[in-house]
This record gives structure tokens, C-alpha cells and sequence, in this order.
């Protein structure tokens, strides 16, 4: 399948065949590039809770809010836990997580809403970003999925909140984003004793010493299918964190010493 994120901006990627659809719908990734933050989290850090300075990250974020034409007042990010908690957000959420991270929507990984006006975030350096939107509801949202939240599925989480909505996961768009890919994401027993048969089969390498090789977007995508999404309407990233060092933040390859991505996603009014 083709690539589903289009790069037209040094700052940024985003969903073209999404956007074309809906001409307000603003939906991608960030890049490492075109910010203003310093070693090691140059240039495009938006991530507020890793030790870069204040000013930097809002003065990135508001790079990123004036390509978009959605204000930061109107972000809203979740705290990011890694568990699998989703929030439907509306217009009173706006401003949580957009210029501290200690406002960002608590034990949330997972964001849901279709009013207008609202950009909901999340923030990576590996992770899996993944995207929804409906095109019939006009339901978006976006999910934050670590290894924990791969394994203990939020991607079915985010699909069953939409479900609860109205939404049919026949009619759902899902795209995940730049990630670590498979060749560098190895792990342990820990990590692959949560997954089912089915799903090891689908998405792990041995090797040796007890060590495998998880490929985290394979994995998201089986769980989608088994929610009843179609596999012609997810689209899979060739983008990798970890490889593709001039675009994107690490927090592998770098140990642990870097910024973050953003994934965005909302209408503008």
C-alpha cells in the first residue's frame, strides 16, 4: 500500500487521502525540524515533559498552531501513562495539555472527539501514533500506543469508544504513524508473554537468549482487524524513528536523551 503520510512542510507530515476529503480535517506528525530547541532535542521539540526549555517547546508548538490555523489554547493532549484509558473531548477540554503538561487530561492515552476547532495531540519518540477518523460521523481521534498500550490493546479501546458513539469500524480510517520498526525494537519474554498465539505468530522474530524482535505496527494492525476494521482502510507508515535519524526524535537510538514528536488531529471551524 502506498505511503499514507505525505511530507510537504520540513516540520510536519500529514494524512493527505484524509485531508482530501475533508479540507478542514489536519491531521499528521511532526518532524524533528524547523524548531528552535537545542541539543539533544533539536530543533522541533514539543514535548513538555522531557528537560528542554519552556519557552523553546511552546515557541515550537505555536510554529506548528500557526501552520495549522488552530490555536494552542485549543490543544488538548492527554498525560500519556501508557495505559489505555480514552477521553471523549469537547470544547471545555481546550487548552488542557497545550502549555503544561501538569493540565494534560490525566491517565489518558487515547483522544476522541468531532467538534470543531479542537486539535487533539499526543506526543512520541517511538511509540505508535495511531489515527482514526470516520468519514460518515466525522468521529477523529488519536491514540498514544507504547509496547503496553500495543499489548493491552488500546487501538481496540479507541475502536470501541467509537462504536459506543455510533461509529461502525467498517467505516473507520486508521493510519499509524512513524514508529520504531520491527529490525529495532527488540524486547523480552516480559513483553511477548502478553500477546496472544495469534497474534506472536503475526508479529515476532526469535532470537537468541530469550530475545525477540516485536514489530509494534503489525501488531497494531491485527488488533484493528479483530475489531472489525477493514484492512484496506488501515494505512501503515514505512516510516521509522529509530532509522530515520535526520527526521525524527528516539528514544531508543538516543537512550533515552531527546525530544518528542507530535501527532495531531482535528477540524478546523
Amino acid at each position: 500500500m502506498p505511503e499514507p503520510f505525505k511530507q510537504t512542510n520540513e516540520s510536519y507530515l500529514h494524512i493527505e487521502e484524509w485531508q482530501k476529503r475533508n479540507p478542514k480535517l489536519h491531521v499528521g506528525f511532526t518532524t524533528r525540524n524547523g524548531g528552535l530547541s537545542q541539543p539533544p532535542f533539536d530543533t522541533l521539540n514539543c514535548g513538555l515533559h522531557v528537560q528542554d526549555q519552556y519557552d523553546q517547546i511552546i515557541a515550537n508548538r505555536e510554529i506548528l498552531a500557526n501552520h495549522l490555523s488552530i490555536p494552542l489554547k485549543n490543544w488538548v493532549a492527554g498525560e500519556q501513562t501508557h495505559q489505555t484509558m480514552v477521553k471523549m473531548v469537547h470544547s471545555e477540554d481546550k487548552g488542557k495539555g497545550a502549555a503544561s503538561y501538569q493540565s494534560s487530561i490525566k491517565k489518558t492515552d487515547g483522544l476522541i472527539t468531532k467538534e470543531r476547532g479542537i486539535l487533539c495531540t499526543a506526543f512520541f519518540a517511538d511509540c505508535v501514533p495511531l489515527f482514526f477518523y470516520d468519514p460518515v460521523s466525522e468521529y477523529i481521534g488519536i491514540a498514544h500506543a507504547g509496547w503496553k498500550g500495543s499489548v493491552n490493546r488500546i487501538g481496540e479501546q479507541m475502536v470501541q469508544e467509537l462504536q459506543a458513539v455510533g461509529v461502525n469500524p467498517a467505516d473507520l480510517l486508521v493510519a499509524i504513524g512513524p514508529c520504531i520498526s520491527q529490525q529495532y525494537y527488540e524486547v523480552d519474554e516480559n513483553v511477548i508473554g502478553h500477546l496472544t498465539t495469534h497474534d506472536k505468530k503475526k508479529t515476532v522474530l526469535s532470537r537468541e537468549n530469550n530475545r525477540y524482535l516485536l514489530d509494534l505496527k503489525q501488531l497494531n494492525v491485527e488488533i484493528l482487524l479483530q475489531c472489525g476494521v477493514l484492512r484496506n482502510n488501515i494505512g501503515v507508515t514505512n516510516y521509522c524513528t529509530f532509522q530515520d535519524h535526520l527526521l525524527f526524535f528516539s528514544h531508543r537510538r538516543d537512550k533515552g536523551n531527546t525530544g518528542r514528536m507530535l501527532g495531531f488531529i482535528g477540524f478546523t471551524t
